[in-house]
């Protein structure tokens, strides 16, 4: 799904687009996979693991998110640098079809900036868009109270808990909790 562009300030007055990511996005978006990784224990990832990622993967998958009905990503530049992402996407399936999943990530030096609410605006613009979507639903790792508190200021909920569910390097196991939003029509 191509999303038109939207540029917005942010807190400090710098400019920011958000867009359907392209092309010239794929360096600065493994860039930005790599660096996100390592800013923060929140992310189901850490910066070794991001090795599968590569230049033709990423173009695949821009192609395939820009050209599909019901996956969208939306790449956000700041100074023309990948300061973050989101993707919104549900199923088309009789049973499950009636939810949208998200994911939502920016670099830590792009935080308390503005970009997640404005990111979270449009993923939520994009499921209202969908007739069939009657809720959107994410995760977050326990301890991380400020994606909560946005998740929470965007009208989700918590719904659920999976005890133990991620283990760090150090041993440290940590719960992840379901969260849902219903779309109100």
């Amino acid at each position: 799904m191509i999303i038109k562009e939207i540029e917005f300030a942010l807190k400090d007055g710098r400019k920011a687009l958000l867009r359907s990511p392209e092309d010239e996005d794929i360096q600065g978006m493994l860039d930005y996979l790599y660096q996100s990784a390592g800013e923060t224990e929140f992310i189901i990832r850490y910066p070794e693991e991001c090795d599968k990622y590569t230049y033709d993967g990423e173009k695949e998958l821009f192609a395939r998110l820009n050209a599909s009905e019901s996956d969208a990503m939306i790449v956000c530049l700041v100074d023309g640098k990948v300061a973050g992402n989101c993707h919104v996407m549900w199923r088309n399936s009789i049973k499950t079809g009636h939810r949208a999943g998200v994911a939502i990530a920016l670099l830590k030096e792009y935080w308390n900036q503005g970009i997640g609410t404005r990111m979270f605006r449009e993923m939520i613009r994009i499921a209202e868009g969908n007739e069939n979507i009657l809720q959107m639903e994410l995760e977050f790792v326990e301890g991380n109270t400020r994606a909560r508190a946005l998740y929470e200021k965007m009208g989700f909920r918590i719904t659920g808990v999976k005890p133990n569910a991620i283990r760090l390097k150090d041993g440290t196991l940590l719960n992840e909790y379901s969260m849902v939003r219903e779309i109100k029509r």
